[in-house]
């Protein structure tokens, strides 16, 4: 996971150390949902549910798996986590300049609700989106 997060996020990856802790079930509102193929990691998620909002905080997959629905199934199993939960809403940010990603949040639903200027250490823009999630029955 560690590896794919440096490939996935090579601007801004997020640490071993932070990884570990989340894997290990030690960030209290955060869930990481794996997608793998025969025992191999292609991808992962990291959704935090607090109260009545969700944050997608990230969903990488390996370069072979990319285009495949990898992506899909982890956002779409990242909803159904945020529905058990009981939220209404799913957020996410996306680096302005990540036009593959911001692509695939459109067709999934996604709508900008606002920027934050300067967010990444690069200096580049974060685009807030938001979709409303459909609550488990």
């Amino acid at each position: 996971m560690v590896e794919l997060e440096q490939v996935a996020f090579p601007l801004d990856p997020w640490s071993e150390n932070l990884l570990t802790e989340g894997v290990g079930g030690r960030l209290p509102t955060t869930t990481y949902l794996v997608a793998d193929r025969d025992e191999v990691l292609v991808g992962y998620a990291a959704v935090s549910v607090v109260q009545d909002v969700a944050e997608l905080q990230r969903i990488a997959t390996v370069g072979s798996a990319r285009r495949t629905g990898v992506a899909t199934a982890l956002l779409a199993a990242a909803e159904a986590h945020a529905a058990a939960g009981g939220v209404d809403r799913l957020l996410l940010e996306v680096r302005e300049d990540n036009a593959v990603a911001r692509a695939f949040y459109a067709r999934a639903g996604f709508a900008e609700i606002a920027r934050r200027p300067r967010y990444y250490r690069d200096g580049t823009d974060a685009v807030v989106l938001e979709r409303f999630v459909t609550m488990a029955q």
